[in-house]
């Protein structure tokens, strides 16, 4: 039998439960207001609450940051989670893979789709500049990247990928509020199946709220969520790319 390993948060010392949580209430701010949001910290169960600020924003409406102590552990063994695995390749390395191992460009896709307007997540991965001193895919000389920015409809995405004979696409995500993104997400994979083309790209989810579990229950190959850099997803295509066609 595998030893119970029971964590809980830490703030001061090892296992004392310290958390810090941000929440709204509808309420104007004061001291009722205060009290209010202490109260409801209590009811969760939460205990040595603290307020240590509060603020308006927005008529009738208080945003709440407060410090409490937890008191559930959780048995550490028991946590289940799949990350994407991939062995990490540098900018050079990967070139050098596609060219000697392909022997032709590969042509990857992106865009954030459905009404999401925001490109921060997809742009971080695909220009030139990347994210975090990583180089973007547009910067590749083995890839041909296209990134086709914001609010774009699933439709649209696929009759591109098609057009440009995409091995991959990449659908960013950054709006989540009442899990538009779920469907979003879940709309793009439904029309390859009906159109039968899912097997043709290697399919890839990334946003703030996306984990490598969400994205493979939705029907991606992977996720990647905040923190990824260009090299991380450039390394995971490649790699699909060579696996698939049995080199």
């Amino acid at each position: 039998m595998t030893e119970k390993m029971l964590i809980k948060p830490y703030g001061d010392t090892v296992n004392d439960g310290i958390i810090q949580i941000a929440f709204t209430l509808p309420v104007e701010n004061g001291a009722r207001a205060k009290k209010a949001a202490e109260i409801y910290l209590n009811q969760l169960n939460l205990e040595d609450v603290s307020i240590c600020s509060s603020k308006k924003i927005g008529e009738n409406f208080t945003y709440f940051v407060a410090f409490a102590k937890a008191a559930p552990f959780i048995d550490y063994n028991e946590v289940e989670a799949t990350e994407v695995k991939v062995e990490i390749m540098d900018f050079y390395e990967i070139n050098k893979l596609i060219k000697s191992d392909l022997n032709r460009k590969i042509v990857v896709i992106g865009a954030s789709i459905g009404s999401d307007a925001h490109t921060v997540g997809i742009d971080a991965i695909m220009n030139m500049k990347g994210h975090n001193m990583d180089y973007g895919l547009e910067r590749y000389p083995e890839i041909d990247a296209f990134n086709m920015g914001s609010q774009v409809s699933a439709e649209r995405l696929l009759k591109k990928a098609m057009e440009l004979n995409a091995d991959a696409i990449l659908v960013s995500q950054t709006v989540t509020q009442k899990d538009v993104h779920i469907r979003n997400f879940t709309e793009f994979t439904e029309l390859l199946e009906a159109e039968n083309m899912r097997s043709k790209f290697v399919l890839i989810a990334g946003g703030p709220r996306i984990t490598n579990d969400l994205a493979i229950e939705l029907g991606y190959d992977a996720g990647f969520g905040p923190g990824t850099t260009p090299s991380q997803v450039a390394s995971f295509i490649v790699t699909s790319i060579l696996e698939r066609q049995g080199v």
